[in-house]
Order: C-alpha cells, then sequence, then structure tokens
C-alpha cells in the first residue's frame, strides 16, 4: 500500500513538471525566497535568487524537466563574465562566447552570447571582462524548496575576486570622493598603512594627455571630486588596454597598490582591476 502511494506521488510530481515545461507563462508566487539554478539540480551553480511572492514565468525547457522542479524564464540583466579574447574590436562580445558566473576559468558559465543580446561593459579584471547582459534565460527552482542561504549565489562582482578582497579593502569614500556639494577629502596615500598595500580607491578617470602639453609620465590618472589629480594610473596590468577609452571622464573604482613617482610628489597605482562605479 505504502509503495503505490509513493509511487503515485512520484508520478504526480513528474506531471507537475512536465505540464510546467509545456505551458509557458503559467505561474504561481513563490512562498519563500528561492534559488534558480542552471541545471535541475541543486549542486548547480545558482544564477540568482527569486524573492518570495515572485511569481515566475514557467518556460519551455529542452528535454523533459526531473520531478520536482520547474523551468523559469529569467530576464535579468545579468552580471557576468568573458574572457578578454572574447571581446572584439568593436567591444562587443563575440558570438558564442561563454558567460562565466565569476571571473575565473573553473566557473561555471550560465549562458552563450547571441548576436540580438545587449551586453555593457562595466569592469577590466585581468584576463577578463566584466558585462551586464541584457537576455532573458532558462533557470531552475525546486518545488517546495527552503529559503536558499545567499552564499550560495555567484557573489558581486566587486566581491567575486579573491586577491583584491584580501586584506579588507578600505570603503573607496575615504580616496577622493566627498559628499555633493563638499570639497573631496585630503588623499595621503604614504599614510601610516602602506602605501604599496593593494588598496580600493573611487574617483574619476581621466586622461592626462593634451595637445601642445609635455607628455606626463602616465597616460591616466584619478581625480577627485574638486578635479584635482591625486594619482597617476599604470593599466599595465589590464590586458585589454583598448577598453580604456570607455571610461575616460566616467566614476570608477580601481584596486591596486599606490607608489612613489621617483623624484617628484606624485604617486601611480599599480591598477589590478577597474569598474564603473
Amino acid at each position: 500500500m505504502q509503495t503505490n502511494l509513493n509511487l503515485r506521488a512520484s508520478s504526480l510530481s513528474f506531471l507537475v513538471g512536465l505540464l510546467a515545461s509545456s505551458l509557458p507563462g503559467l505561474s504561481a508566487p513563490l512562498t519563500t525566497t528561492t534559488a534558480a539554478h542552471i541545471k535541475p539540480d541543486e549542486s548547480s551553480p545558482v544564477i540568482t535568487l527569486l524573492n518570495a511572492g515572485t511569481a515566475p514565468t514557467l518556460a519551455p525547457a529542452p528535454g523533459i524537466t526531473p520531478a520536482g522542479w520547474l523551468a523559469v524564464e529569467l530576464s535579468g540583466p545579468f552580471e557576468g563574465y568573458v574572457l578578454n579574447k572574447d571581446i572584439q574590436k568593436n567591444l562587443d562580445v563575440r558570438p558564442g562566447a561563454p558567460i562565466h558566473l565569476q571571473p575565473k576559468p573553473t566557473a561555471a558559465a550560465f549562458t552563450t552570447m547571441d548576436v540580438s543580446d545587449k551586453a555593457d561593459i562595466t569592469g577590466l579584471l585581468g584576463k577578463w571582462t566584466q558585462i551586464k547582459l541584457e537576455k532573458k534565460i532558462v533557470g531552475y527552482v525546486r518545488l517546495n524548496s527552503s529559503a536558499a542561504p545567499a552564499a550560495s549565489v555567484a557573489p558581486a562582482p566587486s566581491s567575486s575576486v579573491s586577491k583584491p578582497m584580501s586584506p579588507a579593502p578600505v570603503p573607496a569614500t575615504a580616496y577622493g570622493v566627498g559628499t555633493p556639494g563638499q570639497a573631496a577629502p585630503q588623499v595621503s596615500l604614504s599614510d601610516s598603512s602602506g602605501a604599496s598595500l593593494p588598496r580600493l580607491l573611487a574617483g574619476k578617470f581621466v586622461s592626462t594627455r593634451a595637445p601642445f602639453r609635455p607628455r606626463r609620465p602616465y597616460d591616466w590618472a584619478l581625480n577627485d571630486d574638486a578635479g584635482k589629480r591625486y594619482a597617476f594610473l599604470d593599466i599595465s596590468k589590464l590586458l585589454l588596454t583598448e577598453q580604456i577609452e570607455s571610461y575616460v571622464d566616467h566614476a570608477v573604482v580601481v584596486f591596486g597598490s599606490a607608489k612613489p613617482i621617483p623624484d617628484s610628489k606624485e604617486f601611480v597605482i599599480e591598477v589590478e582591476s577597474l569598474q564603473l562605479k
């Protein structure tokens, strides 16, 4: 008797999954915060979390969705990472390029770039380019799943790279950024904490090149809110330097080590990562 009941329950769950995968648009509000996975498997990476009360749009899945799972449409935008070699000269992502959850080779790819997809470059991290992807993708949620822990989701771009996040960064507002209508605080890159320690710094990314003026030791610099330069930028560690022009005159956050320039009072930051603020 118990065996028959189990078989009936399993069959019912299977039919629910089959019906949901074949009827796009059918939805019901989630009762708990629910993880949307890349595959219908709780051990697969999480793309995003769907808040309680969200009524996800069901999506047709390739093949049969396993019992107990629903295929849902995720609208984005999504933050992802592509290898620099997948960025074309026009700064578009190469069609067919895998979009990863984190900037490392072992990170899962949650989708690939299609010709009709829209992506904006938002950061440079060594061999990786951070993008904001506008695209609808299919994810999988577990029926009657409990609230998913936040730690199961791919971390935000600013915390996804383990190297820049250790040691803990000093808040960027401590360096060159003031509140609106007020002068920016004084910046001291040679303070007691050690100028050679990597840190986060925020400011306006500017070019130092100008007609009829001697070339500066570095082509790029970081200005504070008052428009005053407080450090040059050495971007030689950023491999995809042809994208740099898109950052000019924008507020950015850089991570790197500040070092004094010999025979001058200037400092240069050896940039390890660069992101729009």
